[in-house]
């Protein structure tokens, strides 16, 4: 459970009022991309919705019932976490953006190669040609999506060739929410099938192929995959 010094406010507003939550600034991009992976416990300074957290003050079981269609925690949590904002310090923001930043870097620097000396470009290149072009990092934003917006700001500065993948999923209908989470920044095309299953295209960097398939496992154990031409 992250202490209450460290812990920094969700909130939401809805129905005239604010909903606030205390939340782990480090594990909410964690809970974004996989619910299941952070225990409430560990989010949470307190398991609690609040009005007014610095005061105290706490919404009716009925206000979160009007609000939120429920006043169970994990449901308000979720809703005000996806639709709400997070209130960062100057910090807190500053920690998060460098090291969100050093994690796009780093893919592109394992993805991307020059194309005239087929080889990778060295990092500081990258995070210079970042810097020129003046790229904002979003520390609640996906690495992945972020990589995208990257490398359209890189490319007119520096040479860069991708060696990509399109892959083929199909999904069981049950694990669809969880799994278009992760993808949904990736797919080029989706259906869904006579039998339920979930079927998409995604195009991904080569060398984040396995990490991917590995991803959409840990979440749909019976999913099928396969590499297209």
């Amino acid at each position: 459970m992250v202490s209450l010094d460290d812990a920094v406010i969700a909130r939401i507003e809805k129905g005239g009022s604010r909903y606030e939550i205390l939340v782990d600034p480090d594990l909410v991009d964690e809970w974004k991309n996989d619910p299941s992976s952070v225990e409430m416990d560990d989010l949470l300074a307190i398991g609690e919705v609040w009005t007014d957290s610095k005061n105290g003050e706490r919404p009716t079981s009925d206000a979160l019932e009007n609000v939120f269609g429920s006043s169970d925690l994990e449901v308000c949590v979720s809703k005000i976490l996806r639709d709400g904002s997070i209130q960062l310090t100057t910090a807190q923001r500053k920690k998060m953006v460098e090291e969100k930043r050093l994690q796009i870097i780093s893919e592109i620097a394992s993805t991307a190669t020059d194309p005239k000396t087929k080889m990778p470009h060295p990092r500081t290149r990258i995070e210079n040609a970042l810097d020129e072009a003046r790229f904002s990092v979003d520390p609640f934003k996906s690495v992945e999506s972020q990589v995208s917006d990257a490398i359209k700001v890189l490319k007119p500065l520096i040479p860069l060739q991708f060696i990509t993948v399109r892959l083929a999923f199909k999904i069981p209908g049950s694990s669809y929410g969880s799994v278009n989470q992760m993808l949904r920044d990736s797919v080029m095309r989706e259906e869904w099938l006579s039998d339920g299953t979930w079927a998409c295209v995604i195009e991904v960097p080569g060398g984040m192929k396995n990490e991917v398939i590995s991803k959409v496992a840990s979440r749909a154990s019976e999913a099928e995959v396969r590499e297209l031409d």
